[in-house]
C-alpha cells in the first residue's frame, strides 16, 4: 500500500497555565503535532492517535529532508491502510515532556532563562489527555470519530473516555492495561535507576555540563527491549547463537559479548541513547506506574469506566507478557458490566508486546473492518 508520502509537523503554542495532576502547572508550552487526510465539513471524521513511550507525533508518512524517518505507524495509518486517510483526517500529537518537539526537559524555562532539566514537572497519563483536549479545541474539533493506541497510547485512549465521554465516538485500546503490574513497576524502576546513578546525569540537569547520561540510557533501553519481546520470538531469532559463530564457535571465556542476544540488545541500547532524553525516560515511566483509573473507586474498574458512553475495540496479543491478555479482559469485563459496546480481539501472534506494531494479517484486518464500520456511520 502507498504511504502517505511527505508530511510536514506542525506546533500549537499554549500561554494559558495547565493545571497538573500533581498540583504543579505549566505554562507557554508547545505541542508537536502532524495531521494525515482531510477533515470533512462537519468536522466528524477526526481520531486521534496516542503515541507510546519512544515514539512521537510522527505517525506516518516522512520528511522531505529525511526519507528514512517513517512514522512509526505507517503500516497502520495511510491510503487504503486500516487507518484510511482518504476516509479519516488522523492527528499524532507529541506529549508534553517529550523529547521530540513538545515542551520538555531539555528546553527553556521561561522563568529561569535555563533549561528546565530536573525542575519540569511530573506528568501523568490524565495530564496528556488534558493537553491533547486543549489541542482539539483549538483544531475546531468537537468529537473524535475515534481515539486509538497501542501500549501507553492505549492508555490514553481510556483515558479519553473517561475524562471526556462526550468527545468521542468509539475508543480503541491495543495491547495496553488498565494499570501496571508490580512487575511492570519493578522494571521500569530498575530502568529509572540506571539512568539516576549514572555519573553523567547530574540529577537531571546534564544540560549544562555538555554531556549525556548515555550509560544509563543504553541499560534502560536494553531492559525495556527486553519486554518487548516473547521468549519465543527471541529464541527464534537469537537462541543461543555465539556472535562470532562464523569464526570461532568458541566462547571468549570473559565479559564482552560472547552471544547475538547481547550484541542486539547492545546495539538497540546504543541507538536509543543517541536520540532520546533521560529526563523524558524518567517522566514517561513515571507516568505509566502512575496510571491507574480505577484507583479514586477504591479499585473498581466497572465504577471507573461507569461514565463512559464510547464504543470500543480491544486487541491484546498472547505473547505479550508485558501487558498480558488478562489485562485487556479486565477492561472487556468492566465495559460489559456497564453494557458498552465492546469488540475484542486476541491474536495469536509470536511477536509479544511489540506485536501491535508489526503487520500480523488479522491484527490488521481486524482493525481496517473496525474503522470501514466507523465509515460507515459518517456516511
Amino acid at each position: 500500500m502507498p504511504s502517505i508520502g511527505i508530511v510536514t509537523p506542525q506546533s500549537m503554542h499554549f500561554a494559558e497555565p495547565l493545571a497538573l495532576q500533581s498540583g504543579a502547572q505549566i505554562a507557554d508550552y508547545t505541542l508537536m503535532y502532524e495531521t494525515y487526510g482531510t477533515l470533512n465539513a462537519d468536522r466528524s471524521n477526526a481520531v486521534l492517535v496516542c503515541h507510546a513511550l519512544n515514539a512521537s507525533h510522527h505517525v506516518a508518512g516522512h520528511y522531505a529532508d529525511n526519507p528514512k524517518n517513517v512514522g512509526w505507524w505507517d503500516n497502520m495509518v495511510g491510503p487504503g491502510k486500516p487507518l484510511d486517510t482518504d476516509k479519516f483526517f488522523v492527528i499524532g500529537v507529541n506529549n508534553l515532556g517529550s523529547c521530540f518537539g513538545s515542551t520538555g526537559p531539555m528546553h527553556v524555562n521561561p522563568s529561569t532563562g535555563k533549561p528546565y532539566g530536573a525542575a519540569f514537572p511530573v506528568v501523568t497519563v490524565e495530564d496528556w489527555v488534558a493537553a491533547q483536549a486543549r489541542l482539539a479545541d483549538k483544531l475546531g474539533i468537537e468529537q473524535f470519530a475515534c481515539v486509538m493506541g497501542g501500549s501507553l497510547g492505549g492508555m490514553q485512549a481510556l483515558a479519553w473516555s473517561i475524562m471526556y465521554p462526550d468527545r468521542l465516538r468509539h475508543c480503541m485500546v491495543i495491547a495496553s492495561t488498565p494499570k501496571l503490574s508490580a512487575q511492570n513497576i519493578a522494571f521500569n524502576d530498575v530502568a529509572r535507576q540506571a539512568i539516576l546513578t549514572d555519573p553523567d546525569f547530574y540529577n537531571g540537569d546534564f544540560y549544562a555540563h555538555g554531556v549525556v547520561p548515555k550509560r544509563g540510557l543504553r541499560v534502560a533501553r536494553m531492559i525495556g527491549h527486553i519486554t518487548y519481546l516473547s521468549n519465543d520470538d527471541m529464541a527464534e531469532k537469537f537462541g543461543r547463537k555465539l556472535r562470532n559463530a562464523a569464526e570461532t564457535n568458541e566462547y571468549a571465556f570473559g565479559f564482552g559479548i560472547d552471544f547475538e542476544i547481547e550484541s542486539y540488545l547492545r546495539y538497540q541500547g546504543d541507538k536509543f541513547s543517541e536520540y532520546f532524553d533521560a529526563n523524558t525516560y524518567l517522566l514517561i515511566t513515571k507516568a505509566l506506574d502512575y496510571f491507574d483509573p480505577a484507583r479514586p473507586y477504591d479499585g473498581d474498574l466497572t465504577r471507573a469506566l461507569a461514565g463512559t458512553k464510547a464504543k470500543f475495540m480491544l486487541v491484546s496479543f498472547t505473547t505479550d507478557w508485558r501487558f498480558s491478555p488478562e489485562r485487556s479482559r479486565e477492561i472487556v469485563q468492566a465495559l460489559v458490566n456497564n453494557r458498552r459496546s465492546v469488540t475484542y480481539a486476541e491474536i495469536d501472534a509470536p511477536h509479544g508486546h511489540d506485536a501491535f506494531l508489526l503487520e500480523d494479517s488479522r491484527y490488521m484486518n481486524m482493525v481496517r473492518a473496525y474503522y470501514a464500520r466507523i465509515a460507515g456511520e459518517l456516511q
